[in-house]
């Protein structure tokens, strides 16, 4: 076993290269050490396109039913449908694991694994504790009866009518959009979704499945990743145009003029659309949004609170406060109704809703809400991460009207208890990257050069 081997092991999940770190033998290892860990009976396991999925998918298999658990596969499918399935068996299964990593380079692979509950495993719910049970050396003897292996071949119909038993489809009028599927998992949903929605045109990118991922990235926070849907959705006249990351978690959308919608003003849009039928519910947003996200969602009706940053946070403070629906910057998006996980499907059906009830173009709906000056995040190299932070904290806490600590720091200035602000008003966001030496830095205020002074002054700080 390779000494650094414990290195893969990631805050939300299992993540290395692959050939090299993730092997056949890792992850055979690793199947015997989760049933071990978390005393598992039967486990749902599901694969991506990635060329060393399958192999993986094997390994894992043999792993898990070497110690005497069943496994039940679902074969190809995207993390959306993973834990829908996983949520839809309510509780069958005491764990999961999905083979993927993600919007990843080809050359990795990975492990997103979920308890019975859905609960996603990574720092702090499981995470340490099967990393610490696999290095331990321990030989993880052959149960006297090896698990069975099953096989669901439902799992994508399944999946499909869940998402739309949530969404009104009968009104919607035709509508041409463009959909890239990245060459990731995507390109197996979007076929079938499609056939559910015949007045739409829907113009497929990049459909066929492919770990090589030869036309870009899988990856809609990159906006180079976007062209070829821009150039596409511009062409073909489309009211707008959807992306999606490699595992089908992440959605990023652009407006009838190509032009990338930010995902926290996303995140915005789509409050909006479930607050006519939900008023007053809460909605989540990671800490790193703009101040038009709350202001939107207050506007239409809803209430909403800053979560820290993370998949596995924010889908538990969804459930824990019974929360609506979360957003974040990162375009993953959560749904309560959906065990509270993320569907880039369901936020496509639920932006076709929205804008079947209006004429107005998906521009009209976002632009207003860029009212603010944005840094976006600044990455940062740094040798000791707590002291910046603490350098940070003493030279701004004095002046700051609000301070949280959830996730690294976050301060406002100028800003009166009502929430109102002038023109002095700003706000910064600094994290450290919990698998990296990096610091992540967000500035937001209501002038940009106030913007690009405080910039400037934090990012001397922090490099300092």
């Amino acid at each position: 076993m390779p000494k650094d081997i414990s290195k893969v092991f990631k805050a939300y999940d299992i993540r290395g290269l692959s050939p090299g770190e993730l092997t056949a033998d890792f992850t055979e290892r690793l199947g015997r050490a989760l049933v071990r860990r978390f005393r598992c009976k039967h486990v749902m396991v599901g694969r991506d396109m990635r060329q060393s999925s399958p192999e993986l998918e094997d390994a894992l298999v043999r792993g898990i039913t070497s110690q005497g658990a069943d496994v039940t596969r679902i074969g190809l499918c995207s993390t959306p449908m993973f834990n829908v399935s996983m949520g839809r068996a309510a509780g069958r299964y005491d764990f999961g694991v999905m083979v993927t990593a993600s919007h990843n380079p080809p050359k990795y692979n990975g492990f997103k694994m979920v308890d019975g509950n859905v609960y996603p495993v990574g720092e702090g719910s499981g995470m340490e504790e099967l990393r610490d049970a696999y290095i331990s050396g321990e030989l993880y003897e052959d149960a006297a009866t090896p698990g069975d292996v099953h096989d669901d071949t439902e799992a994508l119909r399944a999946y499909l009518d869940s998402i739309f038993d949530l969404v009104d489809t009968s009104e919607f009028p035709a509508m041409t959009i463009a959909a890239d599927a990245g060459n990731g998992m995507n390109g197996l949903v979007l076929p079938e979704f499609a056939k559910r929605l015949p007045s739409m045109h829907i113009l497929p990118l990049f459909w066929e499945l492919d770990g090589r991922f030869p036309n870009h990235e899988a990856n809609p926070l990159k906006i180079e990743t976007l062209t070829t849907l821009s150039e596409t959705v511009v062409k073909n006249h489309c009211r707008f145009g959807v992306a999606f990351d490699g595992d089908g978690d992440r959605v990023g959308f652009v407006d009838e003029n190509g032009e990338p919608i930010p995902g926290d003003l996303m995140t915005a849009i789509l409050a909006g659309g479930l607050l006519k039928d939900h008023p007053d519910a809460l909605i989540l947003r990671d800490l790193r949004c703009s101040w038009s996200t709350e202001e939107a969602i207050l506007a239409a009706g809803g209430r909403t609170d800053m979560t820290r940053v993370g998949h596995a946070f924010i889908k538990r403070q969804l459930r824990e406060r019974g929360g609506l629906f979360g957003g974040e910057l990162s375009m993953h998006y959560y749904f309560r109704d959906l065990w509270g996980v993320e569907s880039g499907d369901l936020c496509l059906l639920l932006l076709m809703k929205i804008l079947s009830e209006t004429e107005q173009p998906l521009s009209s709906l976002w632009k207003p809400l860029k009212r603010y000056a944005n840094s976006g995040e600044v990455n940062s190299e740094v040798r000791n991460k707590d002291a910046v932070l603490d350098r940070i904290r003493k030279q701004y806490q004095s002046e700051a009207t609000d301070i949280r600590e959830i996730d690294g720091i976050r301060m406002e200035f100028y800003v009166r208890e009502d929430g109102s602000k002038d023109d002095l008003s700003w706000w910064f966001s600094v994290r450290a990257s919990n698998t990296e030496p990096l610091i992540r830095l967000i500035v937001e205020a209501v002038r940009p050069d106030v913007m690009e002074a405080k910039r400037e002054e934090l990012l001397d700080l922090i490099r300092s």
